[in-house]
């Protein structure tokens, strides 16, 4: 069975005392109130080590927000996935529309990393969506696709089960708009089909597809009451404890 999983992306916000504070304060609550789902924070590279100490392991899990499509070497500025699995970090977000967009990063970089992550036994959430031009050029199906197909579909069904996709609509990230439901759940529905397509259909039924779009407490009951909503990539409404649980608490 595929689990329901709340995953945070804190980006670039929180300086050390801060994030440690933070994660304090979302494990104290989940730890009072246990959640009925898997929940990740995505924090910065600095915060990694602090937080896996911070946090009950068997409650939230820690993630990296990136990791270099290199094994090592002289790549300065770069982290490589073996230097995150080595913090105790659990997790790894890769393929961002932030990093497409800003730092370049391409489906044949990220199949780089894919591959990097799962041979140091990290779950990578990898993220996938399309732009307000490509929404309304009615392409989302063919980009959600084709970066699919390219960065992923080398892998084995044995390799891609240890794979959790976050599809987001980048028009809807900081935008304050959202897909509706039933936007949500079309899109995911097609992810689904088109895994199932690839590994077959028990594969697809066990690959956990989040959403990352603007999702909130007042919207994730309904974003998560969808058959192939499998949970939020949550970004702003992660920085405060009480905002992240209650999208948590929709589950």
């Amino acid at each position: 069975m595929r689990q329901n999983i709340v995953a945070g992306n804190w980006k670039m916000n929180n300086t050390l005392e801060e994030g440690i504070t933070l994660a304090k304060e979302v494990n104290a609550i989940l730890v009072a109130n246990k959640p009925n789902c898997k929940v990740v924070l995505g924090t910065p590279f600095i915060h990694i080590t602090e937080a896996v100490k911070a946090v009950d392991s068997s409650v939230v899990g820690i993630a990296a927000q990136n990791c270099a499509d290199k094994v090592s070497g002289a790549y300065t500025g770069e982290i490589s996935a073996a230097m995150v699995k080595s913090t105790g970090a659990q997790y790894v977000i890769l393929g961002h529309s932030e990093r497409r967009a800003y730092y370049g990063e391409t489906n044949a970089s990220l199949k780089e990393k894919t591959d990097l992550a799962l041979a140091n036994d990290l779950t990578p959430i990898f993220c996938i969506g399309e732009v307000l031009e490509e929404r309304e050029a009615e392409k989302h199906f063919d980009v959600v696709k084709t970066q699919i197909e390219e960065a992923l579909f080398h892998l084995s069904a044995d390799a891609f089960s240890k794979v959790v996709l976050a599809y987001e609509p980048v028009w809807a990230i900081g935008t304050g708009k959202t897909a509706s439901p039933e936007q949500a759940q079309e899109i995911h529905a097609f992810i689904r089909q088109t895994l199932a397509d690839k590994y077959g259909a028990e594969v697809a039924d066990n690959t956990s597809i989040l959403y990352g779009g603007s999702c909130k407490a007042s919207n994730a009951k309904e974003l998560f009451s969808n058959p192939d909503v499998d949970g939020g990539l949550i970004g702003g409404a992660s920085l405060k404890a009480e905002d992240f649980h209650g999208i948590i608490a929709a589950f």
